[in-house]
């Protein structure tokens, strides 16, 4: 049995005891397949990627205003590390860190010479990284992988026993392969040592020149011992232990070569742990998960593990344990020995003159970043930003010379800068005036998909997104609860309850079938188990479930369902595009089971996914727009949460109402979704998500943003009824006329187009309401219910022949019927006459 085509969009209602009724006579719903992001990469892009999301946030360095990433010196009286983007080094007795390194390139993961007189490291330009080997005597520096012509990635340099070879990792080749360097003058070329698919780096050479241990990334994880033939070519490998995904993995090598010190998974953290190079049966315990131990390292004597771990305050420790076992140790810094005496830098933000909290950025005079000692630095991989967040007002310490601050206040705030003179021991001051092109009074901003923790250094808490919220002027944050392939992460927080007022935190799950799609379930009580099912899983790989019992579980509890993040191309019905669409979303759809589709999100196309949407309103399926970043809030290198976000009209004159209401309103399509531009659209008396009669109708758009938009448009049905130029620059445009409208369908009105700049953290503007329904919600126009229905057959069919391909033999009766059953109602459809 079938949701009848005009449906109620009220919750839980008429449209959830149809759809209860097509569960039970089918037993059967089927999900999509997760599409490939709109953002791929910031980075040269490395083969076997199709995006970077995941690459450039686990593999590539920290930036953190603690120490990280640990070298001890092989003499044990120094220790190098990153702080500020910088190399340092830190005497073991004094503990004063005497800065090393200076100017515009982020500088990590140091390495020593085994004389002790030269450091290698990564420096990272923030578009590419190098190899440098810095002399420490005289400051000269020199580039090992020079590739101005033909730039890659390079990683993680470590210095051969012999001091006459460096090992780093690269991509030069496609894909992150280990090589092998010589540092005399004339010694030749660098010699690639592996060349296997995936991600090979984090090098440890062996004593005597025998070989390396390393991380393989790349289904599964594993680290890896490859052994030297006599001529120094890469002869043997052998895999020591592995995991389905170790986002935080990293390794050392003990001066005998025996030992390996890594840091795994384990349930929501990592541990340190040791296991023997040659005998690798099993393994030891050195640091518990609670520690979060990151990238370890073997001090020169070989008895103890030195690692970083983060803090309470979003910082890092310098912490050792003895590689025996017992107490961790913290090694404090007590002293920083900067090469120009820093001042201070005083920043203020106001809104009305009132403070303001903001999302800041802040450099120096050579471009370097600037960061606070108390909270997370993040990296916005689509303007190049290291960015955070200040209540009002935030102090750094900055090299003496100009800075120059820009600061935001979510997305309706133009960026403003200033540059202000700071001289050393001295305090600078300097004061930003924010001023909203939109005021959202009326309207609660949400961020509907994003998750909390997922394979970053970091472990937060909801409440660490409290000033990030405020920052971003976001009222309503929803992160995700995920898995991370067979770990189900943050399962504490489920009941979290939030203090009262703005921001609203409230926790959701993303249920996952990779193969048949992603799926965001809000405003429910329990969580929906399994978590994950579907070809590619070892456990439930292979079961007869259909993503619309999850979607109906949300809905018998009060809650809602829909798809996350659906389309990556711009055209899903091109022959190209068939394939980009999650394997069951038509379907569902179909059936009236999907309550929201996620129209916004930085990992996937608007204008696309918007494509695909249009068809299912054509078809009387009043399925909501939402929207969610899918950003990774405990990454480094990630974009601000609601730099995606869903706009709900609340009760006039109301503040942000409470979460079941809210929920009430995004299904009801009472607003718009965005990345930056800022809609207000009236046709004849109605809003989106409200009814008008056909006929002739006035129409008003309000369009405000900060950024410049190319164009606004006006659909009818999915076509274009109406069409303008946009925005030159920041501010306001208002546009009217009428319209013409038919017996049934929908109009929805769009701004789109334009280069990414601050505020916006997504690949282009996009703005689009929710649609106002003519005569009913759910209408239909004869014409367009069937020009929509037949593209909907054509990516049924190859949905079905995806079906059919992943789960091979295994008997899906359900997910069949249900598929069947969709098509029918298409076929129906599609014959329909005027």
């Amino acid at each position: 049995m079938l949701p009848s085509p005009v449906r109620s969009p009220q919750r839980p209602g008429a449209r959830v005891a149809a759809l209860a009724a097509a569960l039970a006579a089918l037993l059967v719903l089927a999900t999509p397949q997760p599409a490939q992001a709109q953002w791929t990469n910031r980075y040269p892009k490395v083969d076997g990627y199709g995006h970077h999301v995941y690459l450039e946030g686990y593999e590539l360095p920290t930036l953190t205003a603690g120490p990280m990433a640990p070298a001890p010196g092989p003499n044990g009286e120094r220790v190098a590390f990153s702080t500020r983007g910088w190399i340092w080094v830190m005497n073991r007795e004094t503990g004063v860190a005497e800065q090393v390194t200076t100017g515009a390139g982020i500088d990590a993961r140091p390495a020593w010479s085994p004389d002790g007189e030269r450091i290698a490291f990564v420096r990272d330009d923030t578009r590419d990284t190098d190899v440098i080997v810095r002399t420490l005597a005289t400051g000269e520096e020199r580039v090992i992988t020079e590739d101005e012509d033909d730039p890659a990635i390079d990683l993680d340099p470590a210095f051969a026993a012999d001091g006459e070879h460096l090992y780093y990792a690269s991509a030069q080749a496609g894909d992150f392969d280990l090589w092998r360097a010589p540092l005399a003058a004339g010694g030749g070329e660098a010699t690639r040592l592996t060349s296997a698919r995936g991600l090979e780096r984090n090098p440890a050479p062996m004593p005597g020149g025998e070989g390396v241990a390393y991380l393989k990334k790349g289904r599964p994880d594993a680290i890896k011992r490859l052994a030297f033939g006599s001529g120094g070519d890469a002869r043997e490998k052998t895999t020591l232990t592995t995991e389905r995904i170790a986002s935080q993995a990293a390794l050392a090598l003990s001066p005998d070569g025996r030992t390996v010190a890594y840091t795994w998974p384990h349930e929501d953290g990592y541990e340190l742990r040791l296991m023997n190079a040659r005998a690798p049966g099993s393994s030891v315990r050195l640091a518990r998960g609670e520690t979060r131990p990151l990238a370890p390292a073997f001090g020169p004597e070989g008895e103890h593990v030195w690692f970083a771990t983060p803090t309470s305050e979003e910082s890092t420790v310098l912490r050792r344990v003895p590689r025996s076992g017992g107490p961790v140790e913290e090694v404090p810094v007590r002293a920083w020995d900067w090469k120009e005496a820093p001042g201070t830098l005083r920043i203020r933000t106001r809104i009305g003159g009132e403070p303001a909290p903001a999302r800041l950025s802040v450099t120096d005079a050579s471009g370097h970043p600037a960061v606070p000692t108390d909270q997370m630095v993040r990296f916005d991989g689509e303007n190049g930003r290291a960015f955070y967040y200040s209540d009002g007002t935030l102090e750094l310490a900055v090299p003496p010379g100009e800075a120059t601050v820009a600061a935001v206040q979510g997305l309706a705030t133009p960026k403003a800068t200033q540059t202000v003179r700071v001289a050393s021991g001295d305090t600078a001051r300097v004061t930003l005036r924010l001023d909203p092109v939109w005021e959202a009074a009326g309207h609660a901003s949400a961020d509907h998909h994003f998750h909390l923790n997922y394979g970053g250094p970091y472990q937060l808490a909801p409440v660490d997104l409290t000033l990030d919220a405020k920052g971003e002027a976001l009222d309503i944050a929803t992160p995700l609860l995920a898995n991370l392939h067979d770990r189900f992460l943050d399962q504490d927080l489920w009941d979290y309850e939030g203090a009262p007022g703005v921001p609203i935190i409230e926790m959701g799950q993303e249920a996952r079938s990779h193969f048949l799609g992603h799926l965001n379930l809000l405003g429910t009580e329990e969580l929906f188990w399994p978590w994950v099912w579907g070809p590619g899983y070892e456990v439930y790989g292979t079961d007869d479930r259909l993503n619309a019992q999850a979607l109906q579980r949300a809905n018998d509890q009060g809650g809602l369902g829909g798809y996350v993040p659906p389309v990556s191309v711009r055209d899903p019905f091109s022959e190209e595009g068939l394939s980009s669409v999650p394997v069951e979303l038509v379907p569902d759809a179909v059936h009236g089971a999907v309550d929201i589709l996620e129209v916004a999100c930085l990992w996937s196309d608007e204008i696309g996914t918007a494509a695909l949407w249009h068809r299912l309103l054509s078809i009387g399926r009043p399925v909501a727009a939402s929207a969610g970043s899918d950003v990774m809030t405990n990454f480094y290198r990630t974009m601000a949460v609601g730099a995606t976000r869903a706009y709900v009209r609340t009760a006039e004159g109301a503040g942000a109402p409470d979460y079941e209401t809210h929920l009430d309103g995004l299904e009801a399509g009472r607003g718009f979704v965005t990345n930056g531009p800022m809609l207000e659209f009236s046709l004849g008396n109605a809003k989106p998500g409200q009814t008008v009669e056909a006929g002739e109708q006035s129409w008003t758009l309000d369009l405000r943003a900060a950024v410049p938009v190319d164009s606004a448009k006006v659909f009818v049905n999915g076509e274009v009824a109406w069409r303008s130029g946009g925005l030159d620059a920041p501010g306001r445009r208002q546009y009217g006329g009428t319209l013409e409208l038919p017996e049934g369908g929908w109009v929805t009105a769009r701004a789109y187009g334009g280069d990414a700049q601050w505020p916006m953290m997504d690949s282009y503007p996009f703005a689009e309401t929710n649609p106002v329904w003519i005569g009913q919600v759910g209408s239909t126009a004869p014409a367009a219910e069937r020009r929509a229905a037949r593209d909907l057959l054509r990516l049924l069919d190859v949905a079905e022949q995806r079906l059919r391909a992943g789960y091979g033999d295994a008997p899906i009766p359900k997910l069949q019927a249900h598929f069947a059953e969709a098509r029918a109602t298409l076929e129906a459809m599609a014959a329909t006459r005027d």
